[in-house]
Parts: C-alpha cells; sequence; structure tokens
C-alpha cells in the first residue's frame, strides 16, 4: 500500500489525527488576509474586462493560407490598442480590437483581403458592443442568485440550516478569492471566464458536502453522550474526507493544468485558457476552503448551541474526573507522541499543524 493510503488508514481509524478545527483562529486569519487583499484590488484596480465587455470590431477571415500571426501583424499594422487572435477553425481566423470607425473597419477588411488574396465578403465584420457582455453577467449574477437562493434550502433540508451557512460562507470565500486574484493580477475577464466562475461553484460545493455528511455521521447521537465535543468529531470527520479531499483535488487539478498549459503555450489567448485560468484557481480554493474554513465555521456555530456547550462540559468533567483526553503535544525529538484518545482503546497520534 502507498504512503498515502496508509496515512489515509491512519487517519480513518484515528490514530493520526491533525486538529485543523482547534486552529480555525490561524485559518480565519489568513483567509482575511486573502479576502481583504481581494477586496481592496477589487475597489482600486477593478476588474480588467474584455473586449466583449467594453465593445470593439470583430474580423473573421477563411483561406488556406491564414495564419494567426499574420492576422495579429496585418491587423496591428493599421490599428493600435488590444488585438486579440485566435483560430475558430482548420482554415478560419478570428481577430477582435477596440472599437473601430466605420472607415478603419473597411480599411482593416480590404488589407486582411488583400494579404490572404481573398475577396472582400470572405473577411466577415461585425461591432461587438458593450451590451452584449453585460448581458451575459446579469444573466451569470441572476443565475448565481437562483443558485444559492436553492443552494440554502437543499442544505437546509439534507443537512441542517448551520451546515448551509458554513457552505455558503465558504462558496463566498471562494468567489471573492478567485476574482480578487484576477483583479491583482490583471487577468482579463472575458465571458468564458464567467463560465469558470459558476462551474467551481459545484466543485467548491461539492468537497463541502462529502466532508459535512461524514460530520452528520460522527456527531449523530453525540449530545446525549460524554466521548467527544462537537468540535472533535467534526475534526475527526474532517482527517477521515482529508486524503480523499487531496486526491479529488490533484486529479481535478491535473487536466486542468493541462488545458491551461494548452490553451496559454499552444493556443494563445482565448475562451480555453479564460476558462482553465478560472477553473484552476477556483478548484485550488475551494479545496483550501472545505478543509481549512467550511468544518471549522460548523464547528463554531455548532458550540454556541446550549446542547454542545453542555457536551463540551460533561467531555472536560470526564477528563478531569480521570478520562485521558487526546492532547496535542510532540516530544523532545519533534516527532508526534503516541496516546490514547478519551473514550477510545485505540492509539492515537495528535499531531500540531
Amino acid at each position: 500500500m502507498s504512503r498515502l493510503g496508509t496515512l489515509g488508514n491512519r487517519l480513518y481509524r484515528g490514530e493520526v489525527s491533525y486538529d485543523f478545527v482547534a486552529l480555525r483562529k490561524r485559518w480565519y486569519v489568513i483567509s482575511g488576509l486573502l479576502l481583504a487583499l481581494s477586496v481592496a484590488s477589487l475597489i482600486w484596480n477593478g476588474l480588467t474586462l474584455g473586449i466583449e465587455f467594453r465593445g470593439g470590431a470583430e474580423f473573421r477571415v477563411a483561406s488556406p493560407t491564414v495564419t494567426t500571426q499574420a492576422v495579429q501583424d496585418e491587423v496591428r499594422s493599421i490599428v493600435d490598442g488590444e488585438i486579440v487572435v485566435q483560430s475558430v477553425g482548420p482554415d478560419s481566423v478570428r481577430a477582435q480590437t477596440e472599437k473601430l470607425t466605420s472607415a478603419e473597419l473597411q480599411e482593416v477588411q480590404q488589407s486582411l483581403a488583400d494579404r490572404f488574396e481573398v475577396s472582400r465578403d470572405d473577411v466577415s465584420t461585425q461591432f461587438i458592443g458593450p451590451s452584449w457582455g453585460q448581458d451575459i453577467s446579469t444573466k451569470a449574477l441572476r443565475a448565481l442568485v437562483f443558485f444559492l437562493l436553492g443552494l440554502v434550502v437543499f442544505l437546509s433540508l439534507y443537512f441542517e440550516p448551520k451546515m448551509a451557512l458554513a457552505a455558503i460562507l465558504a462558496l463566498v470565500h471562494d468567489l471573492v478569492i478567485t476574482v480578487g486574484i484576477y483583479s491583482l493580477v490583471g487577468f482579463e475577464v472575458t465571458p468564458a471566464s464567467v463560465i469558470g466562475f459558476l462551474t467551481i461553484l459545484g466543485y467548491s460545493l461539492y468537497d463541502t458536502v462529502v466532508v459535512f455528511d461524514k460530520v452528520r455521521e460522527n456527531t449523530q447521537g453525540l449530545a446525549g453522550g460524554s466521548r467527544m465535543t462537537y468540535s472533535q468529531a467534526a475534526n475527526l470527520a474532517l482527517n477521515q474526507t482529508l486524503v480523499r479531499s487531496i486526491n479529488t483535488s490533484v486529479i481535478a487539478l491535473l487536466p486542468i493544468a493541462a488545458i491551461l498549459f494548452a490553451g496559454v503555450v499552444l493556443l494563445g489567448v482565448g475562451p480555453l485558457k479564460d476558462l482553465a485560468l478560472a477553473l484552476f484557481v477556483g478548484v485550488a480554493a475551494g479545496t483550501y476552503s472545505s478543509i481549512f474554513i467550511a468544518t471549522p465555521l460548523l464547528a463554531g456555530f455548532k458550540e454556541r448551541e446550549p446542547a454542545m456547550h453542555a457536551l463540551a462540559k460533561r467531555v472536560a468533567a470526564r477528563r478531569a474526573g480521570g478520562g485521558t483526553p487526546t492532547t496535542t503535544r510532540r516530544a523532545a525529538t519533534g516527532r508526534p507522541t503516541r496516546q490514547v484518545a478519551a473514550g477510545s482503546a485505540t492509539g492515537a497520534t495528535a499531531v500540531d499543524v
């Protein structure tokens, strides 16, 4: 069995435990700094919007001799500003520019026709109005609102309202950080980026729901005993699903990275790069939030309930009366020490994160 598989089995059985929940204030500070940086960048820098949102002109050339570099050079010789060129078929290339006058539009059209020895009618042109991008954004925002409302209802019924609230906060956390990175680095936002933003919602939620399902399993009937607190049971669930979360994230990020490489290195700028970029950043943020944000938030919400508060007192009293708690300490060598968990006959290694 691989070392990762062995670690997964030990985490599931409770022989090794990383106390993510107890260190939640540390994760909150890290996320708070990332969110503050993202919001500050959005306020001061804003987003770099693509031509679809600003408006511009589009040219499409169909010729056996057409290449993206040749189209780029030909258009650049006439107009300035941003020019986005990409292949849209085996013998077809599309070029998008900033807003042009009618005279400039006709000049570029004629120049492309002469360069590739086709008739002027074979070079299609059209104006791209900013209203098109605004319409896409409005529909995306409407879809996001409906999605979040449906999500709250579903999670409240399937789990409980506090789990729904924790999942929503983690989801907003992922979105704000992803959009903030776009603003901070200056990545261009296109309709493909918007699709990527909406897609990462599903991935982030999927990972969180898997962890919450294990939390629910571990906490059934917990309030009637004195074996462990809600935070400890939630942390156990987080450890039991940790290797699965890592495996799922790596498997998801590898093909996205391949698509991103193909979009940037092989094809240049275009929808493929924009989509993969949003997915890569969003999946990475979603993996972080499902481990370090969602479950610690849930544990904090639940520990405020009177029943869980009373449970924590009973657990503390039991340990004070002779129970052997699972503490987090290290031997002089710096290695984790083996201890016995309260209420369990198996050895458990508690590890600092």
